[in-house]
Formats: structure tokens, C-alpha cells, sequence
């Protein structure tokens, strides 16, 4: 049986194997299957789908990130008042808090007469996350933690320092509120 993967969009992926030039397997997710249809995930790796939906398989790598770690990012985010409108990811030494994009569709849906359950299923589908916070693993020993923020500024789009390196919980509690107002453009 072919190795399928349904992402959040609604969208249902089949695992696929092509050649590089050089002749190295390539796997890859296609909606339209194509090349060689693969009936279970190769050894060493795993699927992982993107906060945007992007289904792929990925090698296994030991994770730096504890799941306590990002709980208690997701623990401040449930404080947020817009929280809901925020994702979590783990990559590498980073945990990555990613902003939802577009208008309050909950909002639009409820003006239409749609139900609370509609809203929310079709936000989750067209919603688009773009990275607006990142706390990074910087002592691993420790378990100490630098905070950034995306700066958006035009000519220098790119990550930059907040506050001081810090424990996760300490950090998360005081950055996270700043999201989605203007004291996040003053975080520095």
C-alpha cells in the first residue's frame, strides 16, 4: 500500500521515489504520483509536514530541543490573546514561533451567519505562517536561551537579538506578549 500523508490543507501527498543526476535516490511527496510509488518510509527517515502545509521526508536527527522545552512555549503563547493565531515549530537548536497571516477569517465567517467549527476549519486550511520569534539554544549544558525577533525593515529583513540569554520559561513569559502589538516593534 502506498505511503500517503494528508497535510492540514486537506491535501493527500503520495511518498515518491526519483534520481538525482548523479543517480542517488531522491524522494519526494506529489500530489500526482510520480516515478516510482514507495509502500513504506526508507530507513532513517521520517515525513514531516511545514507549518504551511509543505509535506516532506526528512533524514532523522537527534532532536536539542526538549518537548518540556517547547510546551513551555506553547504554555505562553495559550496566555496570548491572539495565541491561537500562532504556530510552534522545533528545528535544529531553535524554537521557531510563527505568526498567521491574513484577515480574521473568524471574524469575516461569523458576519456570513458560518459556524465557530466552519471558521476555524477553513482558517486552518488557507492560513498561511510566516517565523516571527525564535528562541535559540545557545548553552546546552545550561539549557540557556537567546530570544529574537524578526525585524522588518525593508533594506535588512533578518533575525536580531532581544534581552539576554535566559532560561526558556523566563524568556517565553516576557517576550510573548509583545506579539501581534507594537511593543514588539520595540523589542530590542
Amino acid at each position: 500500500m502506498p505511503i500517503t500523508h494528508t497535510n492540514r490543507k486537506g491535501w493527500t501527498y503520495t511518498l515518491c521515489q526519483g534520481s538525482t543526476k548523479t543517480g542517488k535516490p531522491r524522494y519526494f511527496f506529489a500530489r500526482e504520483p510520480k516515478g516510482e510509488v514507495l509502500d513504506a518510509v526508507p530507513e532513517g527517515y521520517r515525513i514531516e509536514e511545514s507549518v504551511n502545509g509543505v509535506v516532506s521526508l526528512v533524514k532523522e536527527r537527534p532532536t536539542l530541543i526538549a518537548p518540556d522545552e517547547t510546551a513551555a512555549v506553547e504554555a505562553a503563547l495559550k496566555l496570548h490573546p491572539h495565541g491561537s493565531n500562532y504556530r510552534v515549530t522545533t528545528k535544529d537548536n531553535q524554537i521557531i514561533v510563527h505568526e498567521g497571516q491574513g484577515a480574521d477569517l473568524g471574524a469575516l465567517f461569523a458576519v456570513m451567519g458560518r459556524t465557530g467549527q466552519e471558521a476555524q476549519a477553513f482558517q486552518l486550511r488557507s492560513t498561511r505562517y510566516t517565523p516571527i520569534m525564535r528562541f535559540v539554544l545557545y548553552d546546552h549544558d545550561k539549557r540557556l536561551f537567546g530570544a529574537e525577533r524578526w525585524h522588518f525593515s525593508g533594506s535588512i529583513d533578518a533575525w536580531i537579538g532581544i534581552g539576554r540569554m535566559g532560561r526558556l520559561d523566563t524568556l517565553a513569559r516576557a517576550f510573548i506578549p509583545a506579539l501581534g502589538t507594537k511593543a514588539y516593534f520595540e523589542l530590542d
